[in-house]
Parts: structure tokens; C-alpha cells; sequence
């Protein structure tokens, strides 16, 4: 089975020129964790999810770098939690998403996608044709696609 043949045609995706709160309405709107990041010819750019916003809102701790010649303290956050979490609403997701996004062609076969998203650890792969966002394929998709005539 192909990609094209099971994968998601409707995808939630953002603009690189929304702000990460247009990101989180959407992923609270259509109760999912994250979404690729497309440019104005739907071309895939980057991908944004839960974990990156995890990463910006979470508590940062002092970080030490010892050196040979010296010891330098790299301060964590300062602000509190709220203050982050404003903050964030207003960035746009380009500073926060990730720009190097694991992809599938259009004609990837499923094993495939199943080797990529389980060696890889991610719960989505974005699917491709000629650069352009053609759909999604999720850790369920190919688990239900697999399975379904066994069961």
C-alpha cells in the first residue's frame, strides 16, 4: 500500500507567517498535537508540535559549562510561567518550529512509513509530491491500515 492510498488528505497546517497562537487555536480546535508550517505555495517548511511548545513554556535551569580554563553559568528563566506563556502567543512559528521536517513521498510504500515513523519516534510524517503538502499519515493510520483485514 501506498501513501497516497491512506494517508490524510485534510491537513491542519499554519502559515510561516502565523503566530504560535494561531498554531494553538487550531490544535485546540481540531484536538490535534501539531501541524506542518507551509509557505504561500503550500510547500513544506517546517513542522511545529506539542513538544516544541513543551520545550518554550517549561522551566529552564541554570546550565554550568565547565572548561578547562574557566566555569560559566548560563542563567535559566528568570520570568515565570505565565510570563512565558504570553510571550509565546505572540512569536511567530518560525522561531520556535522545526525547519529540518521528516518527510514521505507520495508514493512511499507503508512499511516504510512505519520503519521512518517508529525509528524516528515521531507520531506524524508530513506526505509530498513534487515539494508540495499532499497530506498526513499519523502512527494510527498505518496501525489501522495494517491490521485491518487481520482483525
Amino acid at each position: 500500500m501506498k501513501a497516497h492510498e491512506f494517508m490524510i488528505r485534510q491537513v491542519y497546517k499554519v502559515k510561516e507567517y502565523d503566530t504560535v497562537r494561531t498554531f494553538i487555536e487550531k490544535c485546540i480546535e481540531h484536538r490535534i498535537s501539531g501541524m506542518p508550517v507551509i509557505n504561500d505555495r503550500n510547500e513544506i517548511v517546517a513542522y511545529l508540535s506539542d513538544g516544541d511548545i513543551m520545550r518554550y513554556i517549561g522551566k529552564h535551569d541554570d546550565l554550568i559549562v565547565d572548561s578547562f580554563f574557566q566555569v560559566n553559568v548560563i542563567k535559566g528563566d528568570e520570568d515565570k510561567f505565565e510570563e512565558r506563556t504570553r510571550r509565546l502567543l505572540n512569536l511567530n512559528v518560525m522561531a520556535i518550529a522545526k525547519k529540518k521536517v521528516i518527510t514521505v513521498p507520495w508514493d512511499e510504500d507503508i512499511e516504510r512509513i512505519a520503519a521512518i515513523l517508529g525509528k524516528k519516534q515521531i507520531k506524524k510524517v508530513p506526505v509530498e509530491r513534487n515539494r508540495v503538502l499532499m497530506g498526513i499519515i499519523s502512527r494510527g493510520d498505518v496501525i489501522r491500515h495494517s491490521f485491518k483485514s487481520l482483525l
